[in-house]
């Protein structure tokens, strides 16, 4: 038997996918052109930006994916839809993007020891290239950010931004190295390099956690959701408050509020439903109005009946 809801659990973002498949065939692309110049020019800062490069792709691939999913309408299983996809896959390109930033710095700091010379030109001009494409896919994402929100989308952002980051120091390390002649200047970029990419990856990995935890959503207040469900007419009291994100921008709240017994509880629920929609933007509400005679709720309906009037 099918479910009927009266908010919407799946995601239709068709110019976000379009982004998606243009960023992938760009990255993939240049990937595996940074990866045969960095074996071709020694050099590891090349060698890291291709496996951020190979990373972005999978990213990519992953939030390609969890759209798709995000596309299917709920079912009797999945009475949430299939929205969650966009966070677990969040969760693992920041898991990746943290253990890449990982392996960067211990062949960092192995190169630093043991510095290998450089091929300066043919450095340079894969660092520019990747600066140009990278620069580009940037920019694209981030004005598909713009027009439909997306953690999923956010996190492969940060693996471009990172990339664009890591063409600079590329092209950096290339120039000192030739004004210098110090090849140490080399794996120096590729760790810092990988700081940020972990740095960018820890800060995604959390925010996918939040959501997975159900944490209530950093946007939302759940004193001041209290207290706008509690100033409504006939609201005596409000319990077992949870508030949590189903995906980056999908919000839902349950519930339970003592009533009077005179005033209609449908009343009652239309407000509640009209407040958290026009004041927190939450529309996925479920609310159970009770009576402390009725529902005491042991201990904490017998408190609230000894309240003083």
């Amino acid at each position: 038997m099918g479910d009927f809801h009266h908010v919407r659990h799946d995601k239709q973002q068709m110019k976000t996918q379009k982004t998606l498949w243009i960023s992938i065939v760009l990255t993939a692309t240049f990937a595996i052109v940074e990866f045969v110049g960095g074996l071709w020019s020694g050099s590891l800062a090349l060698l890291s930006d291709s496996a951020h490069m190979a990373s972005d792709v999978l990213a990519l691939g992953l939030s390609m994916v969890a759209m798709m999913f995000a596309r299917k309408p709920a079912d009797d299983r999945f009475t949430f839809g299939y929205l969650r996809m966009e966070i677990l896959a969040s969760f693992l390109n920041g898991v990746t993007l943290c253990v890449l930033a990982i392996g960067i710095f211990y062949e960092g700091i192995h190169r630093f020891f043991s510095p290998q010379q450089v091929d300066f030109a043919l450095m340079m001009t894969i660092a520019v290239f990747g600066l140009v494409i990278n620069g580009v896919v940037t920019i694209v994402l981030h004005r598909s950010l713009k027009e439909e929100s997306n953690l999923n989308v956010q996190s492969a952002l940060w693996h471009f931004f990172g990339d664009l980051l890591s063409s600079i120091g590329v092209i950096i390390a290339a120039v000192l190295i030739r004004f210098t002649g110090w090849v140490v200047f080399d794996p120096i970029i590729s760790i810092i390099i990988g700081a940020i990419i972990f740095r960018g990856g820890a800060r995604i990995t959390w925010a996918s956690t939040l959501i997975l935890m159900e944490r209530v959503p950093s946007s939302l207040d759940l004193d001041v959701i209290r207290r706008d469900i509690r100033a409504i007419e006939g609201v005596e009291d409000v319990h077992e408050l949870h508030v949590w994100a189903i995906s980056s921008d999908h919000y839902s709240l349950t519930a339970h509020v003592f009533i009077s017994d005179q005033i209609q509880p449908f009343c009652v629920i239309l407000a509640i439903n009209e407040k958290l929609k026009n004041a927190h933007n939450i529309e996925h509400v479920t609310v159970q109005v009770e009576h402390a005679l009725v529902h005491p709720h042991g201990a904490y309906g017998r408190a609230f009946l000894q309240r003083p009037k």
